[in-house]
């Protein structure tokens, strides 16, 4: 199922007009129904854009996209949720319309787990549900384990892991299930040197294709994919494109630390996610608080974006079970 030949770090030029406007507004009747306001807020770095949709009196929903250096927009589906409570989205330092700094040394770790505290108290959200999405999932993960759960009432984790060694392990899984030996056509090209060439540019967009998104991008994708684009964070803390992971994060690794998270929990994949499905069951078993897993079949890493209602079905059932 073609995906308009996308890639987490390019977007074609023509949809650039499409996509300029996605970042400013959502697209589509029913993300506009809930009350909406919109800001910025001081962190450490710099500033970072936010968005809150609905006014429902139920515990607000503070999303952490992925990345890193992606933006919120593809995480938009989730308004549908703002019917019973607040949906908060932000773009992180260096993404979308938060600063971008240059410097590699504003791009760490710890300095996305601060301002996650700092969007919180900027905010007034003293009693959140926390959900991360891939990196996302990665901060929030590393911002409970931490000690920084006060007032986090629930945790939704989708695309998630505990351990990026783990995460790389399942990569490799990953090249070994692919038809044709792409998986071995792809190292062959990186051990000699030909990462430029439109043959391995191919073959991992066959890669995204198959375990990112399995469905063509919708317009809030594809602003996505235009920040990641420009984004230093992906560079600096992932490396040069989803399974070589040679930035920041590369040995990033919780797992023996899960029992810190106490909170009720919910873990999503897709049945096709890059990140295997070991990595979420690590999740399952170690966090302490009850955790559930949920696999959606059909789907890859972005299933809010293929399976929207579906997701947001399995998240709303969650957050209104005692």
């Amino acid at each position: 199922m073609t995906t308009s030949h996308w890639t987490r770090r390019h977007v074609l030029t023509s949809g650039a007009g499409v996509l300029s406007a996605a970042i400013i507004a959502p697209t589509g009747a029913a993300f506009a129904a809930a009350p909406q306001s919109e800001g910025y807020a001081t962190v450490p770095g710099g500033k970072i854009y936010w968005r809150k949709f609905g006014s429902g009196g139920q515990t607000p929903l503070l999303t952490l996209h992925g990345g890193p250096g992606s933006s919120h927009n593809y995480l938009l589906p989730l308004q549908a949720l703002a019917d019973e409570r607040p949906v908060i989205f932000y773009d992180q330092l260096g993404c979308g319309r938060a600063d971008a700094p240059e410097a590699d040394s504003a791009y760490s770790i710890q300095r996305s787990v601060e301002e996650v505290d700092a969007v919180r108290s900027a905010l007034g959200l003293d009693r959140v549900v926390l959900l991360g999405h891939s990196w996302g999932a990665l901060l929030a993960v590393e911002y409970l384990c931490q000690g920084r759960g006060k007032g986090v009432d629930r945790l939704i984790l989708s695309g998630a892991m505990a351990s990026i060694p783990q995460v790389m392990a399942g990569f490799d899984r990953l090249f070994a299930t692919m038809p044709d030996g792409w998986g071995d056509k792809i190292h062959t090209l990186e051990k000699a040197g030909k990462t430029g060439t439109p043959e391995y540019a191919e073959l991992v967009q066959k890669f995204y294709d198959t375990f990112v998104l399995r469905v063509p991008p919708s317009p809030e994708v594809l602003a996505t994919l235009e920040a990641l684009s420009k984004s230093p964070a992906y560079r600096v803390l992932n490396g040069p494109n989803e399974f070589t992971i040679v930035g920041k994060i590369k040995d990033w690794d919780r797992r023996k630390d899960l029992k810190a998270i106490t909170q009720k929990t919910l873990i999503t994949t897709g049945e096709f996610d890059e990140v295997t499905l070991d990595c979420h069951e690590t999740l399952r078993d170690g966090i302490a608080g009850k955790a559930r897993l949920a696999v959606m079949t059909g789907c890859s890493h972005l299933t809010m974006n293929e399976k929207p209602a579906q997701y947001n079905a399995l998240l709303r059932g969650f957050l209104n079970e005692a």
